[in-house]
């Protein structure tokens, strides 16, 4: 890196493509991890000084807001917000073809500015035009919304739309284009568009797609075939239109009648990669043809570290906000300083807790936190697998709280039971443990209790876990993680150093009732009494997982790893 903190060597400009992105709590334009990634991903571009731009969609009614009754009933309802508070409405215009029809669309900007001042703009694309079809005007409405063909319109929106504005805005000189999950491969119909301008897209040939790989890399997020779109091909030429159906099928993108995003990304693209080592071996097993490699994912230090550790890393370790490495150092933070900062963090997570709910909670009882998505992969209820168990640990070996959080998407009844099922434990064990359900996730919440409990559970079904991104705020802020071993805590998990595992092995299937057991013993034999008995030995752990997770897991040795390995070739 140069003095200034940029970087002294510039790759090709880079266009970042992601169906949702998080920038900010209240700008509903990301529905969790794969979003909030892609905004910590570009503020680490920006950081940085790398010349990307972002694309994605505007949302003008977001993902959705939820409401909870007293027995976890989920409800949603469109958010209301406007983007004038938060981004500039720019004049371009561009104008795709959906269902044989023009549809108009236009950019509003926000621009990241780095600690350096370097800036990267991110661009929300819009369909709300008078002049639009009533039908096309509310294409950009929804984040997952709709059925399969609102969605395909909307990735259509996204990679023919995102490709054609980015010329209209004169971004002609971008050599690499990086799709985050396949929901934004259509780009690759777009370049083939501009590849063979003046042949037929029907004629596509293999030096026609080789030229498409060397622009375009591809990060898949999903362990599992059911998770990736997939469009029939009847769907597809109503949607695209014969002529870009017929291109699709030459450049070998359907199997089996059907458009997968996934495998169309795959074929386009000269670099591929699984978010963590497990996950780079998941989807070499789903997709053997194709070398994938891995870049584990980050999270942007300077946004999740929260005010008292960020305070604490200023007074310690200055370097940290332009160089994470530097976070390496807080091995030689006292102790007791750690506990100071943590425990201003819990309080501020106890006050948002009073604010929203009226509850109060202890700052002295150790307080877990589980704060995802509502599926049923991962598991929220696992720590309630024996109730009679969790008692007794409460009892005998120190009192505790649980604060839940997360939203189930308005289509996943088991994750809508999951909800219900947390409240109903939350009613049974009122006398024994004091548990908290957070209605409305977003980033500032989540911030928060990333930063305020005393510990992390996760506890997903194996292999299912990608990645994962929340214990690595977590131990950004001191907070050691309880997880069962996959996605990044293969990597990050030293037991007794950066947390505690749930089981022993990474490579076996998951076991609820082993892993269950393993949980308990954990938390009744080493955590709880640890925490209590021998506060200045949990403290060491909270430092360690700084020191050892927080200073390798962060965005910035993630978008350098994309510069050395993706963007550079």
């Amino acid at each position: 890196m140069s003095p200034s903190g940029k970087l002294a060597i510039q790759p090709a400009p880079v266009a970042y493509f992601s169906m949702e992105v998080g920038l900010e709590s209240a700008m509903p334009t990301y529905s969790g991890g794969l979003g909030v990634l892609a905004g910590d991903t570009l503020r680490a571009a920006a950081d940085l000084g790398i010349n990307m731009v972002g694309m994605t969609l505007l949302y003008r009614k977001g993902y959705f807001q939820q409401r909870l009754d007293n027995d976890g009933n989920q409800s949603e309802n469109p958010v209301e917000w406007s983007p004038r508070d938060y981004l500039e409405p720019l004049p371009q215009r561009t104008i795709i073809e959906i269902e044989n029809r023009h549809v108009q669309l236009r950019p509003w900007l926000y621009v990241i500015r780095g600690i350096t001042d370097h800036e990267v703009p991110v661009y929300f694309l819009d369909s709300d035009l008078p002049d639009n079809d009533p039908r096309d005007q509310t294409l950009t409405d929804y984040l997952y919304g709709g059925d399969m063909r609102y969605r395909l319109c909307q990735e259509a929106v996204l990679g023919l739309g995102g490709i054609s504005m980015l010329r209209a805005l004169g971004h002609n000189d971008i050599q690499t284009y990086h799709m985050n999950e396949g929901h934004s491969s259509l780009l690759v119909l777009a370049l083939l568009e501009e590849q063979t301008q003046r042949r037929s897209l029907r004629a596509v040939t293999q030096e026609d797609m080789e030229a498409i790989r060397r622009k375009c890399v591809f990060t898949t997020h999903t362990p599992v075939p059911a998770g990736h779109d997939k469009f029939p091909k009847e769907l597809v030429q109503q949607v695209l239109g014969p002529d870009r159906k017929q291109g699709l099928e030459s450049a070998g993108c359907f199997l089996d009648n059907t458009l997968n995003m996934t495998n169309l990304a795959l074929i386009s693209s000269h670099y591929i990669n699984g978010v963590s080592m497990r996950h780079e071996k998941i989807s070499r097993d789903m997709f053997p043809d194709y070398p994938i490699n891995s870049i584990t994912n980050g999270v942007h230090a300077v946004t999740w570290a929260s005010d008292a550790f960020a305070s604490l890393y200023d007074r310690y370790i200055p370097e940290w906000r332009r160089d994470n490495l530097y976070l390496r150092y807080a091995i030689s933070i006292p102790k007791e300083e750690i506990q100071s900062a943590h425990i201003e963090a819990k309080k501020a997570l106890f006050e948002v807790i009073e604010k929203r709910t009226g509850k109060t909670l202890d700052v002295d009882k150790m307080t877990l936190g589980f704060a995802r998505r509502a599926t049923a992969y991962k598991r929220a209820d696992l720590l309630f697998s024996d109730l009679a168990r969790l008692r007794s640990i409460a009892k005998e070996s120190g009192l505790l709280q649980v604060i839940y959080s997360g939203k189930a998407h308005p289509r996943d009844e088991s994750g809508k039971a999951l909800i219900r099922s947390i409240f109903k434990y939350i009613a049974s064990l009122k006398h024994a443990i004091q548990l908290v359900y957070l209605q409305d996730y977003n980033m500032e919440l989540g911030k928060y209790i990333c930063a305020g409990v005393d510990l992390w559970l996760n506890t997903p079904q194996k292999p299912y876990e990608a990645s994962g991104t929340s214990g690595m705020k977590a131990a950004l802020n001191g907070v050691p993680s309880l997880s069962v071993l996959d996605g990044w805590w293969v990597e990050g998990h030293i037991e007794g150093i950066t947390g505690w595992s749930i089981g022993e092995e990474w490579e076996d299937a998951s076991d609820s009732i082993k892993e269950a057991a393993s949980l308990y013993e954990k938390l009744e034999k080493v955590i709880v009494p640890m925490y209590y008995e021998r506060p200045l030995d949990y403290a060491k752990v909270m430092r360690s997982a700084i020191a050892v997770n927080g200073f390798y897991y962060n965005a910035e040795r993630m978008v350098f790893q994309y510069l050395a390995n993706a963007y550079s070739q």
